[in-house]
């Protein structure tokens, strides 16, 4: 157990928090993220998973200029100057640039291993480069910043979150902060994309019970989990076919809970405080389960918009809590 303490009395235990997730890669919003901790006036900073990208936009030097093709544009680049610029746009839009040749490009068009690999390294720099700006600008301010991996995340960047000073990665333990026990885990349930956390129902409801087993039970409990509760409404997708087109009724797609089953038990048995989700990006909102308070800020990072909640939590009971976006 990792301790984190304010030297506040326990019979008057408050915390405030801003949590947000799946921002997938994009630059501008975990440059929000950052600066959330000072624009709501809080000391603890949360982001749930999926914090990586999924595509990488090669820049082609070619004869003293560089071309790239990105959201559907060719654009070509003439000086430095630009190719930086557009290295900038591209990572606020959640994807990775990649300067590199017409030989290596033709490489990674023919070699998918090789393509992956690339891509792997790319991410994983980063991460490595966010990670260095929460130090920078969070080092001795008193705020704590937890990042999590979530479903999407593949395993590169643990080590690189483990090897912070500022950051703390909580899955997969018990964190206590000011008197408050953080319980967080970034797997979920099965996917249609078959992404690296993923878990059948039963082997995930067997880690939050393994995880469950360290609290102690008298301290109040927060929920982080990335994957929200099964049938909550913070967990309503559009279904898809097997080959993953959308099924559409009345010309609007058909919405389905897709969450898990395994952490709406969790919920009910230990009711926590407040649950904490992300995953599903279309689901924004809050709702009760029992007494505990569940919300899915949703996400809009394409549009480079950092949708989050800000929670504040007094002894046993929330006292406050608003979705918040910017």
């Amino acid at each position: 157990m990792v301790w984190f303490r304010k030297g506040k009395e326990r019979a008057s235990r408050q915390l405030e928090l801003y949590y947000t997730s799946d921002i997938h890669g994009s630059e501008r919003c975990f440059l929000k993220f950052l600066n959330a901790a000072k624009f709501y006036n809080v000391n603890t900073l949360i982001l749930g998973g999926d914090l990586t990208g999924k595509v990488l936009v090669p820049i082609v030097e070619v004869d003293g200029h560089w071309e790239m093709t990105f959201l559907g544009r060719h654009e070509v680049l003439r000086t430095l100057e630009e190719v930086t610029e557009a290295e900038k746009r591209i990572r606020f839009n959640g994807f990775y640039p990649y300067r590199c040749t017409p030989d290596e490009l033709a490489r990674m068009e023919a070699d998918r291993a090789y393509a992956d690999r690339v891509f792997r390294q790319v991410m994983r720099a980063s991460v490595e480069r966010w990670v260095r700006l929460a130090e920078e600008r969070l080092r001795g301010t008193g705020v704590r910043c937890f990042i999590m991996p979530g479903n999407d995340d593949e395993f590169e960047i643990d080590e690189v979150l483990a090897g912070s000073d500022v950051v703390v990665n909580p899955d997969g333990a018990i964190v206590e902060i000011d008197g408050y026990q953080l319980l967080s885990l970034a797997w979920a349930n099965p996917t249609p994309w078959n992404s690296p956390r993923e878990l059948p129902e039963e082997e995930l409801a067997a880690r939050i019970e393994r995880l469950a087993r360290e609290l102690d039970p008298s301290l109040p409990v927060i929920f982080n989990l990335h994957c929200p509760p099964y049938d909550s409404t913070l967990d309503s997708a559009p279904q898809l076919r097997e080959d993953l087109s959308v099924v559409m009724v009345g010309g609007q797609p058909n919405m389905v809970p897709v969450g898990s089953r395994a952490v709406r038990e969790a919920i009910e048995r230990y009711q926590p405080v407040v649950s904490l989700h992300g995953h599903i990006h279309e689901s924004r909102g809050a709702v009760r389960i029992g007494r505990t308070l569940c919300i899915n800020p949703g996400s809009a990072y394409g549009e480079g918009v950092l949708h989050g909640a800000l929670v504040r939590l007094e002894n046993d009971r929330v006292a406050s809590y608003q979705l918040v976006s910017g």
